[in-house]
């Protein structure tokens, strides 16, 4: 932020977001253990929790409190925004269904991606859905094409701000032998995940983009190393998740 954006940050504002997602880390949790993990006083606490139990946006259990479902009628808004949104979440399942995989749609939002929509196959290892998680673009598939599709000024700014820190360690984390695979990216139109982002999981990228060409997100594909041999890997799932990529684009791009 520049000089002038900082002057007009509120202290306050900070410190209510501050609660809102201790509150998601550890809630639902008592006035006294949430000031002990915040470090402040248990009446600056409690006074912020106050004001959004009276605003709605958190729910007191007894002495708990905890998020409240106005979170939920809100990312529902505001996931729903985005006018590909109907699209994007049938294609997301028709992925994963052709895949048997666990398929993604993800997003660039302030430099990390952040999962839209989840589906996963009938023989994919999750069944639960992470949508709202936001991840580092650098470790996965999706990430990793949206970040080859980016000006590598963005992309800079991106790891300037927040690194290249590993998950596993088959993670990148070195940023020329990120930009080198950017470019292999970029020319072949997709994206290998080698279990970058989680032990024994390998994973298929493609981005995607509007009929401006603007870069509206990326589809991928996962599932466990052990299930994939090297030839349907690299060649089968590529083709299946570039074709759904295409006819995304296709349809979006029609009036």
């Amino acid at each position: 932020m520049d000089n002038d954006t900082q002057s007009r940050t509120l202290q306050t504002t900070r410190t209510t977001l501050e609660i809102v997602r201790a509150l998601e880390d550890h809630g639902p949790v008592r006035v006294t253990e949430l000031a002990d993990r915040l470090d402040m006083a248990s009446s600056t606490v409690h006074s912020h929790l106050a004001t959004l139990v009276e605003e709605e946006f958190v729910a007191k259990d007894g002495d708990f409190y905890r998020l409240s479902l106005e979170f939920l009628r809100l990312g529902t808004h505001v996931r729903n925004l985005r006018d590909e949104h109907q699209v994007i979440q049938s294609y997301t399942e028709q992925l994963a269904e052709e895949t048997d995989c666990r398929a993604v749609f993800l997003v660039e939002e302030h430099g990390r991606g952040v999962y839209l929509y989840t589906h996963s196959g009938k023989h994919a290892v999750w069944n639960y859905s992470t949508i709202g998680k936001q991840a580092p673009l650098h470790v996965s598939a999706s990430g990793k094409s949206i970040l080859a599709s980016l000006p590598r000024q963005r992309v800079d700014e991106i790891i300037d701000r927040h690194g290249l820190e590993p998950e596993t360690d088959r993670s990148i984390t070195d940023r020329d032998e990120l930009f080198a695979e950017l470019d292999e990216i970029r020319d072949r139109g997709f994206a290998f995940n080698h279990e970058e982002q989680l032990d024994g999981i390998k994973a298929v990228g493609v981005p995607v983009t509007g009929p401006d060409d603007r870069v509206i997100g990326s589809f991928s594909a996962a599932s466990p190393a052990k299930r994939m041999d090297d030839d349907w890997f690299e060649t089968e799932l590529p083709n299946q998740v570039l074709g759904i990529a295409n006819e995304f684009e296709l349809e979006i791009s029609m009036p």
